[in-house]
């Protein structure tokens, strides 16, 4: 892994970051898992050194950075900590609604924020009835003079309980389908706004996944993203762009359970040498490492591509193909670490059982698998490729 496309400054940041996850949070992760609590020290360190400053431009208090170098941040705290990682990719997703198509107000008000660390970002368009169809979302948003009242509520939202902000999708048509929808900022302390429950998960247990509640909530109209209507195209220009903060973390997750791994097939021994001499462990070990790195390719070439200012169906398809790939190697690398363990594997002891819990979401929320697939196929068919044919 000596070689790399960083600029001497994107490798010196990526140190930092590095060091900081090794000091700061590593010694933590286990405790994080095992207390199910929310790390606002995690949080802090983030805020003391300026980490979630690389997700915003200079002009709201960022770094201006870019996303290649916010993608590799996730990457490099998820390899020792996913819930940590995952607090840096939702604080993206959260605020990826403002920086897309809020208006200067908007952005003045609540970027800065996101980018200090004051206020942490939630986005709420999931329902229990409608996760991958977001067409049959139930909750509404009626217009009333200067205010929506918004009515329904969300589930499986990330940072419930904790987040200050919530980027929030109702219908103000409800009988428009995805033309229906609008995007609204809604501020934790709006009246009728309730979080209901938190959900006990399989992993990333210190990280909040709650269910909203809104009743008669009135949000100013001023907190309405865009024009209504427009939410749906909002949220998928939202998940082009969030969907690698999650890759990013799987990544990590991947490359974290195989640097685990090999470290202890280089130091346990079997039959009168390490089991990394195996040569079975020696093939685990090898395709594990080939993966990450094929997985890497995938997503910093997303974060290339968006600094770059590519948009459109090129975007939409390279970030769902790194979503796809990364979360797929999550899960193989660190069943393939378990294996390496063996029983040692399978106890809380050792941290590659929770790098196998914490990867299996990462093939479920920012779109599923197979919605991935869906998205890459939809994208192939619409491309012409009719010069492969020539001369045929």
């Amino acid at each position: 892994m000596s070689f790399d496309l960083l600029t001497d400054e994107q490798r010196e940041i990526r140190e930092l970051v590095r060091t900081l996850a090794a000091e700061k949070i590593a010694p933590r992760a286990a405790e994080i898992d095992e207390s199910h609590e929310f790390p606002w020290d995690v949080v802090d360190v983030f805020r003391d050194h300026d980490i979630f400053a690389l997700l915003f431009g200079e002009k709201y208090g960022g770094t201006g950075t870019g996303t290649l170098l916010a993608l590799i941040a996730m990457e490099e705290v998820s390899k020792v900590c996913a819930t940590s990682g995952l607090i840096l990719a939702v604080q993206e997703l959260g605020s990826l609604g403002i920086k897309l198509a809020g208006n200067d107000e908007q952005k003045q008000r609540y970027l800065p924020k996101f980018a200090s660390g004051e206020w942490i970002a939630a986005y709420a368009l999931t329902e229990a009835g409608s996760g991958s169809d977001s067409a049959a979302m139930r909750a509404t948003a009626k217009r009333d003079g200067d205010h929506y009242i918004l009515n329904g509520g969300k589930r499986f939202i990330t940072n419930a309980g904790v987040a200050h902000v919530y980027v929030v999708f109702a219908k103000t048509d409800p009988e428009g389908g995805h033309g229906g929808i609008s995007a609204f900022v809604v501020e934790v302390d709006t009246p009728g706004f309730e979080v209901t429950r938190l959900e006990p998960k399989m992993g990333i247990s210190g990280s909040t996944t709650g269910e909203l509640l809104f009743t008669d909530m009135r949000v100013p109209a001023e907190n309405l993203l865009g024009q209504e209507g427009e939410g749906f195209k909002i949220a998928m220009r939202i998940l082009d762009r969030s969907r690698p903060g999650i890759a990013a973390q799987a990544l990590g997750i991947a490359q974290g359970a195989t640097d685990y791994a090999l470290d202890y097939a280089k130091t346990r021994e079997t039959m009168g040498k390490p089991i990394a001499a195996h040569q079975l462990i020696a093939g685990k070990l090898a395709d594990m490492e080939t993966e990450c790195e094929a997985a890497r390719g995938l997503l910093y070439r997303f974060g290339m591509m968006a600094d770059a200012g590519i948009d459109g169906p090129e975007l939409t398809k390279a970030s769902a193909m790194a979503k796809l790939k990364c979360g797929d190697v999550a899960m193989y690398a660190t069943t393939e670490a378990v294996q390496i363990l063996g029983g040692y594997g399978y106890i809380k002891e050792y941290p590659v059982e929770r790098y196998m819990r914490d990867a299996k979401i990462t093939q479920i929320y920012e779109g599923t698998q197979e919605v991935q697939r869906l998205v890459i196929a939809r994208e192939m068919v619409r491309e012409d490729r009719a010069f492969l044919l020539a001369g045929v």
